[in-house]
């Protein structure tokens, strides 16, 4: 590769193969790919798949593409077309990667079954596990490139929350105000990664649709939201309330921003994932309200939205320098309001650092 960080990464994850026993990795088009080659391409029924050995790497390709993808990579192609199929072409790939017969192959979690079988039906005798522990091992640790695309987006996404709740006034509807929120970020060259809005009750469903609940006085307001700019997504939540405060909102939020401040402090390198997860818990369950935290902590961010670590309370997953993840603890009371706070942080320097600059404080808007 002829990109220093594209060939940087193809190194690492070599040195990975080496240190886990894998022989072969195979990609389908996914944030893996992405990742590791800087190509997503179209992804239909045509089988597509990057093959990665220590002494080769190269792509299984529909012939009709392959023009389009060599703007973006110089790895050798394999091609195919619609009236031969792809298997002498697959078969000639595996050829050029040197591997052995029962080869170990680690395989891309998200590929498509059937591209995933047509290479397993190639290898008879193989072994075969995700990604794990080399591409998603590496792709956990973020590199400084990483790091400032995702504080420029989290930057950008604390300007969208504060135009989400600037458009709050009586009557408005959720929907209106995702709208405002969706408006922003097209106006800041981003684009919307999701958007959730809910009014009064409707918060205590922790993956409430938005929809067409018209805003009262008195009513608390949890919006999460993240966009995306320069590839990489952001995400966070933050609470408040119109016209009036909900009784008992305050000491609810006391209680989650105690939380996320324990869990922050337990996010450090060496630490499990499990432990922060736990660090939250203990606030919520010390406070009466264990019952009414219905998920994990955190969530590993990155390319995707989701991945890992997953901070959860039986992850055995190690901290280390450069991971990102979301703390993110919340109380659900049915019938009243739901609150949920959420930062995301990288652990950097021994510690965990926020990437968001705007305070967990309630919003009031009168």
């Amino acid at each position: 590769m002829t990109n220093p960080l594209l060939a940087a990464r193809l190194a690492n994850l070599r040195t990975r193969m080496a240190e886990t026993g894998t022989d072969l990795v195979a990609l389908g088009p996914s944030s893996h790919m992405l990742w590791l080659a800087d190509l997503s391409p179209h992804g239909d029924e045509r089988p597509v798949m990057l093959l990665v050995s220590q002494g080769f790497a190269g792509f299984l390709m529909p012939a009709l593409n392959v023009d389009s993808a060599r703007q973006h990579t110089d790895l050798p192609f394999f091609p195919w077309t619609d009236a031969d199929g792809p298997n002498q072409a697959l078969s000639d790939l595996l050829a050029a990667t040197g591997i052995p017969d029962a080869p170990s192959v680690v395989l891309d979690e998200t590929m498509r079954a059937d591209f995933a079988l047509l290479l397993l039906d190639a290898l008879p005798g193989a072994t075969r596990r995700f990604t794990g522990d080399t591409v998603g091992w590496l792709r956990a640790r973020k590199d400084d490139g990483e790091y400032a695309r995702l504080k420029q987006s989290a930057l950008l996404n604390d300007r969208a929350m504060e135009a989400g709740f600037a458009a709050l006034r009586e009557g408005v509807t959720e929907l209106e105000v995702a709208a405002a929120i969706r408006e922003f970020y097209r106006d800041n060259g981003a684009t919307t990664e999701f958007c959730s809005v809910c009014f009064g009750p409707n918060g205590a469903f922790p993956h409430h649709h938005t929809g067409s609940t018209r805003l009262k006085r008195g009513d608390a307001v949890l919006i999460d939201t993240g966009g995306r700019i320069d590839g990489y997504p952001s995400d966070m939540t933050r609470v408040g309330w119109f016209g009036s405060e909900p009784e008992g909102l305050a000491d609810i939020h006391a209680i989650l921003d105690r939380a996320v401040e324990a869990a922050i402090a337990a996010a450090r390198p060496g630490a499990l994932a499990r432990d922060v997860d736990r660090a939250a818990r203990d606030v919520i369950t010390a406070a009466g309200y264990g019952d009414n935290f219905l998920h994990r902590t955190g969530h590993g961010l990155g390319l995707d939205i989701h991945e890992p670590p997953y901070i959860t309370a039986t992850s055995e997953t190690v901290l280390d320098e450069g991971m990102v993840f979301s703390i993110e603890p919340g109380i659900y009371l049915a019938g009243r309001f739901g609150l949920r706070l959420e930062e995301i942080v990288i652990i950097r320097g021994g510690r965990a650092e926020l990437f968001s600059e705007m305070p967990r404080t309630a919003v009031a808007v009168s």
